[in-house]
């Protein structure tokens, strides 16, 4: 979806989109940010190898630019595979690894998936399975509008896909059932949609843009592949389902208002699905089939989407528009994930990883014989990581050092790397979060309603979530 169609449903310019800030406080930051990584190259240069110091220069800029929106994510990623080929700091294949990535391919086959779901009108049709659904209180509503947006999570891989769907049909909902402009049934609805349908999927191996990142640099790196139906057990019952109970339960407390004035008008249920929408529905749910048993056939989760948005484009299936490719792809999703994909395979091949871990290490106390304090203190870093940069930086920093971390912490490798789930999964502000912004725009959100239930949710699976994931854990052998 472009940009100008964006600002057009937030009803904001495209400048206005943009969550950095203006032109001239941008520059300023670039600035800065380009200093700090130069320092920071030449402190390093006197203690460590040159690749090392140049892999921790462009760690610096890339990581400090996407955390501080300074500039668009592509543009950044664009900026480290000029930098990265023309230093030298890694070969060539090496700085462009993230477009080998299984999990590059599977977010291009989520965009178009996404565009399907919207050209061919079978998005409008879930809208109205959605608006049956409701009820006649506010708590099933709220309950009901955070249900199909975790359904939808497990049918649509794209993240910012999903809630680009939903979040127009939700506030065409909460304007019908008398939720206006201010009201917080309307903010509990919208939130609902993007909370439910963002956070947590974080436990849905294809769902989300860090788990895809990690996944994807596990395998360039490492050779070490996860099966969907193991990251959903290992994650799901806690980080997942509970998880939306909690959410349900925030959002009615915080966002407390009456039962709607009137209900939706139900769409005519005689009317016939089209043949475009029983395709692209049977294509759904063949992925979603052989996402659930990849155990069984080793298809990675990013060639079946490769394989469903090839027939998607096919200009026979007459399921996307003939300029699909060329308007409705978003190609800055897929550079910055195959920039954050590059610079995890930068920092591996320079060592600079190992570097990192070695001061780590001191401070963390690891032990072989305390298999849990170690994955709580693996989680601590990477949540503190994912403070300081945001949730696709986790993967990107913590990912390279995981193998020198198995070996420190005594843990399996598989154990380390689960860790980083842990962590970008308990989002502490919405900065951190890129769907939470675009919701937060699309939404008109207000921007300190998000923070606080960030911040209640942030608590909450600090102090209960992870203590109980951590028993699962051990159920399951994990710890």
């Amino acid at each position: 979806m472009s940009e100008q169609t964006l600002s057009r449903a937030s009803g904001r310019s495209p400048a206005a989109a943009q969550p950095g800030g203006g032109p001239a406080r941008n520059t300023l930051k670039s600035f800065g940010i380009a200093v700090a990584a130069g320092a920071v190259g030449l402190l390093a240069a006197s203690s460590l190898p040159v690749p090392m110091a140049l892999a921790a220069a462009l760690a610096v800029f890339c990581i400090g630019m996407w955390a501080t929106a300074a500039a668009p994510e592509y543009w950044t990623a664009l900026v480290f595979f000029l930098v990265g080929v023309l230093s030298g700091v890694a070969p060539p294949r090496t700085v462009f690894s993230g477009f080998y990535s299984s999990t590059f391919w599977l977010l291009f086959g989520g965009i178009i998936l996404g565009a399907s779901i919207c050209y061919t009108g079978l998005g409008a049709r879930m809208a109205a399975a959605l608006s049956g659904m409701l009820g006649t209180r506010y708590s099933t509503v709220i309950m009901g509008v955070t249900a199909f947006s975790l359904a939808l999570a497990f049918v649509m891989p794209s993240s910012i896909g999903r809630i680009v769907l939903l979040l127009p049909i939700v506030i065409g909902l909460a304007d019908h059932m008398g939720y206006g402009a201010g009201a917080n049934g309307r903010t509990g609805m919208i939130a609902a949609a993007a909370f439910g349908t963002f956070l947590p999927a974080f436990t849905i191996l294809p769902a989300n843009a860090p788990n895809m990142i990690m996944a994807g640099m596990a395998e360039t790196l490492y050779g070490a592949r996860f099966s969907y139906w193991g990251y959903l057990l290992a994650h799901f019952p806690v980080l997942g389902l509970l998880k939306t109970g909690v959410l349900v339960v925030l959002i009615l407390k915080m966002f407390p208002d009456g039962d709607p004035q009137r209900q939706p008008a139900a769409h005519d249920r005689a009317t016939a699905m089209t043949p475009a929408e029983k395709r692209l529905a049977l294509v759904l749910a063949l992925c979603l089939a052989l996402w659930l048993t990849d155990a069984l056939h080793q298809i990675s989760p990013g060639w079946i989407a490769l394989a469903a948005a090839l027939y998607c484009l096919w200009p026979a299936s007459g399921l996307t528009s003939k300029k699909c490719i060329n308007e409705d792809v978003n190609y800055a999703s897929l550079f910055f994930v195959a920039g954050i994909l590059g610079l995890g395979a930068v920092i591996s091949s320079t060592g600079l990883g190992e570097a990192v871990v070695a001061g780590l290490s001191g401070h963390a106390d690891f032990s072989v014989d305390r298999p849990v304090w170690n994955v709580v203190m693996l989680t601590g870093i990477s949540t503190v990581v994912a403070m300081i940069t945001n949730l696709p930086g986790v993967p990107a920093v913590m990912t390279p050092m995981a193998e020198k971390l198995a070996v420190l912490t005594g843990l399996p490798l598989t154990t380390v790397l689960m860790t980083q789930v842990l962590a970008f999964s308990n989002v502490f502000l919405p900065y951190q979060a890129p769907p939470l912004i675009m919701a937060m725009q699309l939404g008109n959100l207000p921007a300190g309603a998000v923070a606080r239930l960030c911040l209640a949710l942030f608590v909450i699976g600090l102090v209960v979530l992870l203590p109980l994931d951590l028993v699962w854990w051990h159920v399951l052998g994990l710890v």
